[in-house]
């Protein structure tokens, strides 16, 4: 049972902290910005709120002094999938791919039944994937765009081709939104679609969406 719980909701965790200065991305600075993707900054004051939402949500938590100790990695993951968000958006976008508010409630619903009520959901989520109350609906839009994704491309995300599709796919978005990223967390990796230097579980979000979404009732 808690291998499946894994694996119905899986979301990308990050490492190592980064301090809130200039982003200097590419030959051109943007004052305040974490990153630029396709033009548009990503504000360090945004990633900071999703980071303060986390914490706080960690605070009223029994696992809250565990989560402490890896609060400091809560800068660089939040910055990874605040990105990784407008790759996928990107890339539904060239498939044709949508999701609409009564899917991500019946996910939503199925995950709640799962984890044997709200309180649940919430509680496993932030303790295994650092992902507050107002931050689930949007890791579940994620979950159920991979999986929808991955059919308009007619690829099975269980076997080394289908992966292969899917992640060229991702590739070609992310290289068409030319991500920069503020030097202090790192620089963006397209081939792995992640921040270099941190190991995301991205490929397992490739891999296991259909599954993740059949478990949970998508």
């Amino acid at each position: 049972m808690h291998r499946r719980r894994r694996t119905a909701l899986t979301v990308s965790a990050a490492t190592l902290a980064a301090a809130p200065l200039l982003a200097a991305c590419g030959s051109q600075a943007h004052p305040g910005a974490a990153a630029v993707v396709d033009g548009d900054r990503i504000a360090v004051s945004t990633v900071q709120a999703q980071v303060a939402d986390v914490r706080d949500a960690q605070g009223g938590s029994k696992q809250a002094a565990q989560s402490a100790d890896q609060s400091g990695q809560l800068v660089r993951a939040k910055l990874h999938g605040i990105i990784l968000d407008r790759v996928l958006d990107r890339a539904s976008a060239d498939a044709g791919v949508t999701v609409s508010r009564a899917e991500i409630q019946q996910m939503r619903q199925s995950a709640v039944a799962q984890y044997k009520g709200e309180k649940g959901l919430r509680a496993a989520v932030l303790q295994e994937r650092w992902i507050s109350p107002g931050q689930i609906n949007a890791f579940l839009r994620e979950q159920i765009q991979l999986t929808k994704l991955s059919q308009a491309l007619g690829a099975d995300p269980s076997t080394p081709a289908g992966t292969k599709i899917l992640g060229d796919a991702l590739t070609k978005a992310s290289k068409a939104l030319k991500v920069e990223v503020n030097p202090r967390y790192g620089t963006w990796n397209n081939k792995q679609i992640q921040l270099a230097d941190y190991k995301a579980p991205w490929i397992n979000q490739v891999t296991k969406p259909a599954q993740a979404a059949a478990e949970a009732g998508a």
